[in-house]
Formats: C-alpha cells, structure tokens, sequence
C-alpha cells in the first residue's frame, strides 16, 4: 500500500467534492423530512386543529351568553326548546358563518343529556354514528362516552381530549355558557393526518431517488462549469512554469473566479518583468565585472612584461589597477548590501533624531566635490525635524540620491537638497537636480535593480543605489517617489514619520 505525507495525499477532485456535499445535503434535507412528518406532522396538526376547534367552540358559546331567552327547559311534560335560538344556531352553521364542516357539535345541559346534536363526522364516537348526514340526532344522542366527556367539562369549566376507539381518533373540546347551564363540544377527526404521515412517508423512498439522481447531475453540470476556468488556471501555470511567461487567460466573468484570472495575468506580467529585469541584472553586472577585470588584468600583465623599470610607468598603470579594482570592489560591496537589506539580515534599529541635522551634515560632506568641479549644492533647511529611524540607513539613503543627483546634474551645476517638515508630524526630505530629467515611461521603473535610464547608458556606477534606497524605505515603511519632466531635471523625495505623534 503507498503511502502519502500528509500534505502530498491524493485529494478528492472539486468535481466530486461538490457532488458529495450535494449528495449529502438531499440525504440530510430528506432525513429532515421524514423526521418533521414522524414526530412534528402530528404535533402541529393537532396545535392546529386545537386552536380551530376551540374557536369555533368559544362562538358557539357566544350564541348561548347572547340569547336574552332560555334556550332550553326541562319540566315534568318533557323538554322544551327555544325554536328561534336553535333556527338561528341552524342558520349560522348553513351559512358557514360558523363553520363546522367536518365536525361534531354537542348541546348538553346541566343535567349531562342532549340538547341538540349537529354531526357531519363519519363515523362519530360521541353519538355512535354509522352514517354521515347534516340534520340533527336524537338516538344514541347520550351514549357513555359522550355523557362521560359532558360531566368532565361542568367539572372543569372547559375540556381538551382525544379520545380513540380501534384506528378511529377524534379530537374534543368543550366550553360552558357564563352561567355554567350549558356546555358545548366540539369534536373532529383525527385518523385523516395518521393517513397523511403514510402517504408521505411512503413517497420519501422514491423521492429521494429522483432527487438524488436530479442533484447528481445537476452537480456534476455545475462543478463542470465552474471548474473549467480552474482548470485553465492550472494549465497556464504550468505554461509559466515551463518558461512561457507570455501566457494569459481570457477573463469572461467578474466573480472570484474573474478576478483571481485578472490577477494571474497581472502576477505573469509581473513576473516576466522580474525575469526581464534579472537578466538585464546578470547582463549589465556581467559587463561591468569584465571591464574592470579585463583591465586589471592587461594592465598587470604591462607591468610585468613591458614596464619594467619605468617607475613613471609603472605607477600610472598600478594606480589604473588600484581604481579598477575599488570600482569592483564598490560594485560587488554595492550587490551584497542590497541583498542584506532586501532580505532583512540588516533591520532598522529606530532611534529619535533631527532630520535637518543629519542632512547638513551630509551635505557639508560634498564641499569639496563641488568646489573640484565648479558645483552647488544649496542646503534648504530651517526648522528642527524629528523624526524615529535608523540614522545609519538614512545616511546611506543621502548619500545615494545626492550622488544621483551629482550623476546627473544640469548645466548651471546646482543641485537642492531640502528638508521639510510636515504638518502631522516628520519630515519630507527632497533632492532635485536640473539634469535631462526621465521619460514618462521610465518612471515606474527607476527605483528596480540595475534599471537605468537610457541617457544612463555607457555612464559609470553600479546602478544598484535607487535600488539599496527603495529598500531601506520599504523597511522603514516611508513613502517615496520621484517627480521628472524631460529637460528640466528631477526631484527625489521621501517622507518620515515621527513615532511620537502617532
């Protein structure tokens, strides 16, 4: 038997993910079904009918409080009964004004016999009914249930049961009048939701099989649908893993789906750029380690082969070595601190200092560059700036954007560098030079490593300074950009927080 780490185990396809999950819930809706038919159906149906039954109850009774004559009187000659009371009972059960279709309705009195019986039940246990029809009874009218369930309700005042006899079940309820001289019964059927219950409970088996066959294939058309697009992301991958950073994938919808397509594209452009930018990276550092190496190399060899004792010679070309040799040395200085930084071996230690101290000091540095080279470099800079960073990385962020500022400096000479601070507290630092500026299209690139501008190319330096900047700024989570406009030079800029007003 093959074994799988846990996180290399063969994994259910989403396909038949999503047709098991639809499997279960038909199987978990249909087990809900049977359940609520078993043990709710009947316990609703009775809340139910109770509630019917006892207002149909409570309006009959309303009759007898609201008739201003006895309705019924016993005497030594018989029983007397009040012929328009029992006409108008009679009216409004015809007229449905009280609706009593399907049910059994008992007059009694006080001295638990029969006044009047109203039965449209089939078969009826109160009066022992073998037929259903509509006028009303005067045998079995007083038969041991029903007088059992009359003396109940003058003992309680009102009266709920079901009663049963075989497989027939009938619901009762019974009110008396105010004055507690007649009591009402009102009885229906109970065996029809016994029968429902079977019905339905009979059906669930072969619902349940078109239903699950129904959900099945509509899961296996749906999961179809919607991984389609997952598997052309699949697919695409595997292209960009193979090389062809060119792929793209059609976005056809704006769902989750859409997007996450949207941002694969984006993440492959991104990508190709990376390897791009990568090999122009081992290009150019390729080129610029020859050049001094090869230099290095012919000029040693000079020094051993022809020089000889040339000490005039000789000093020149090992003066050419030594310069060669620090432009390696500040090339290969100028990778290992990018890659330090970028991987966050070397972290910000945050200190509380003045921003436009630090800058006045780096700037004083470059006096005598400027006055070597007939240069300007004008301080702006009066108020204290405080701000929370590392000192160490601020500087070298300085010194690499005054020294691309030097690198490109106009014709009058003048570069600015200023410090400014912020109205919520920190500090905006700003280099400007007046050189040839950078194209429009070049400007989301210039902070990448190696990336140089085209009037750059065949220039000096390791091109890896925006790029060590870019870095520690990230770290310390400043923002930063650069302002250019072709012709009129450009302006490097950063913003500092300072922690003590946040």
């Amino acid at each position: 038997m093959v074994k799988y780490p846990a996180h290399k185990r063969p994994a259910l396809a989403i396909r038949w993910q999503l047709m098991l999950f639809i499997s279960a819930l038909t199987l978990f809706t249909l087990a809900l079904m049977w359940a609520v038919i078993t043990y709710g159906l009947e316990p609703m149906y009775n809340r139910t009918l109770r509630a019917r039954l006892e207002n149909r109850c409570t309006a009959i009774t309303a009759m007898i409080d609201r008739s201003d004559e006895k309705i019924s009187q016993r005497t030594y000659t018989g029983l007397w009964l009040n012929s328009d009371f029992w006409n108008s009972v009679s009216d409004a059960f015809t007229q449905q004004r009280i609706d009593v279709d399907g049910t059994c309705v008992d007059f009694s009195d006080s001295t638990l016999h029969c006044l009047k019986a109203y039965e449209s039940l089939f078969p009826c246990l109160l009066h022992d009914s073998s037929a259903a029809f509509g006028g009303e009874f005067a045998f079995t009218a007083d038969n041991p249930v029903v007088i059992s369930l009359r003396q109940q309700l003058f003992e309680q005042g009102s009266l709920y049961k079901i009663i049963s006899t075989g497989s027939n079940r009938q619901m009762v309820v019974g009110r008396l009048s105010a004055d507690g001289s007649y009591g009402v019964l009102v009885s229906a059927n109970l065996a029809q939701i016994f029968t429902a219950a079977e019905v339905l409970r009979s059906l669930l088996l072969p619902l349940s099989l078109v239903l699950l066959v129904i959900d099945l294939l509509a899961a296996m058309l749906f999961s179809r649908w919607i991984t389609r697009p997952i598997h052309r992301l699949s697919a695409a991958a595997r292209e960009v893993a193979a090389g062809n950073y060119d792929t793209r994938i059609t976005v056809e919808h704006n769902d989750e789906i859409g997007r996450l397509a949207a941002d694969f594209n984006h993440m492959t452009a991104e990508v190709k750029r990376s390897a791009q930018l990568e090999k122009d990276i081992l290009a150019n550092v390729s080129h610029d380690l020859r050049t001094p190496l090869t230099l290095i190399k012919g000029y040693a060899e000079t020094v051993r082969d022809i020089t000889g004792d040339d000490a005039e010679k000789r000093t020149e070309q090992c003066g050419i070595i030594a310069d060669e040799a620090d432009r390696l040395s500040a090339l290969v200085n100028s990778v290992m601190e990018l890659s330090k930084v970028q991987s966050g071996a070397e972290k910000p230690e945050l200190v509380q200092f003045n921003m436009d101290e630090l800058c006045f000091e780096v700037a004083g540095r470059y006096d005598a560059l400027c006055e070597k080279n007939h240069w300007q470099l004008q301080f702006l800079g009066d108020e204290p700036c405080p701000v929370s960073a590392d000192p160490a990385m601020m500087e070298r962020v300085l010194h690499n954007l005054l020294g691309n500022a030097f690198h490109h400096i106009g014709a009058d000479g003048v570069v600015v560098l200023r410090a400014a601070p912020l109205p919520g507290g920190g500090c905006r630092v700003e280099v400007t030079d007046h050189g040839p500026g950078i194209p429009p299209d070049e400007l989301p690139y210039i902070f990448d490593r190696y990336y140089r501008a085209r009037q750059d190319s065949g220039r000096s330096g390791t091109g890896l300074g925006l790029s060590i900047t870019k870095a520690i700024l990230q770290q310390h989570g400043f923002a930063f950009g650069v302002n250019s406009a072709v012709g009129q030079g450009s302006t490097f800029w950063f913003e500092m927080r300072d922690t003590r007003t946040e």
